[in-house]
């Protein structure tokens, strides 16, 4: 990092103009399109799409994941507290994974190792900000961690294997070690989409209050607009690997602009009033390949009345 002092009021995470292409067969495959978003220390960010519109590639960006993707190849700006994350060394961008920057994946079944044990694993993650840290110093430390996410049998869980666990512990679990090592922010892919309905929620929740406590600030990935309404100050919507609109959570649900933005909350099921929605946008053809953009998908993104 240079020695030139960040302003305090500075974004956080600072995208700008981020492009990701795949070498394919038939040629270089462009699937971001000059992303650019911005999020504000403590701040909740959600990045809004249906599946395949390129908002899981971003995150995996932010968290340095795709950059030794094979045949992918990154454009633009990527800065993290200053740092040009796109730029860093192996070691310092290791270095900034699961300390300053951490992630809370769709899949906690996935994501943790099924042959350690949740201890070890959880050692593995707080040795990254605290190398020196003892075995029982780690267990302490995670059996603390446990419990902001209430899980007070902190011993059986922590001598347990993930298959041991339900998914909504795993989850708990998965937002514990990302929140472990105190990080300025977290990035959460789908969180809680494998889990049904009343656990996602009381999962989500803990995260939240977590977040507010931590004063973490939070890049959520998501397709779920119920979930985005209770959690994000503000929302981007990507279609097609391009940001279509911007705006302020309540600003958004009460006057979307965009086409894409109203199809999408015109697509969530009513609970109440005669069951599915009504006046559904129908839009004609199939979901196009990522190299496949038509002039209607060009329109420039509508920002509500937020600043930059």
């Amino acid at each position: 990092m240079s020695g030139t002092a960040i302003p305090a009021d500075a974004p956080l995470l600072q995208i700008r103009d981020l492009t990701l292409a795949f070498e394919t067969w038939r040629g270089p495959v462009e699937v971001l399109h000059g992303i650019s978003l911005s999020i504000r220390r403590g701040e909740k960010v959600a990045l809004v799409g249906q599946s395949g519109s390129g908002k899981s590639v971003t995150a995996r960006i932010v968290v340095d994941q795709m950059r030794r993707q094979r045949g992918a190849r990154i454009g633009g700006h990527v800065r993290f507290d200053g740092l040009d994350l796109l730029g860093l060394k192996e070691r310092t961008a290791r270095a900034l994974r699961g300390t300053a920057v951490s992630m809370v994946f769709q899949d906690p079944t996935s994501a943790l190792n099924p042959v350690f044990t949740i201890a070890a694993q959880f050692r593995e993650v707080l040795r990254r900000a605290e190398p020196t840290l003892t075995a029982e110093q780690a267990r302490g430390r995670a059996a603390e961690a446990l419990s902001h996410v209430l899980i007070h049998d902190a011993d059986r869980v922590l001598d347990s294997y993930p298959f041991q666990l339900s998914g909504g512990m795993n989850q708990r679990v998965l937002i514990a070690m990302a929140m472990a090592n105190h990080p300025r922010l977290l990035v959460a892919d789908e969180p809680g989409t494998a889990l049904d309905v009343t656990v996602q929620d009381r999962t989500l929740k803990l995260m939240a209050a977590l977040t507010e406590e931590q004063h973490t600030a939070v890049l959520m990935i998501s397709h779920n607009l119920g979930v985005v309404r209770e959690f994000a100050d503000r929302v981007y919507v990507i279609y097609h690997g391009r940001i279509v609109e911007h705006a302020r959570t309540a600003d958004l649900f009460a006057d979307p602009r965009h086409p894409y933005t109203r199809a999408l909350l015109l697509a969530v099921p009513k609970i109440s009033g005669g069951g599915l929605p009504t006046g559904l946008l129908e839009a004609s053809g199939d979901f196009q390949a990522p190299a496949v953009i038509h002039p209607g998908c060009e329109e420039p993104p509508l920002d509500i009345g937020v600043a930059a």
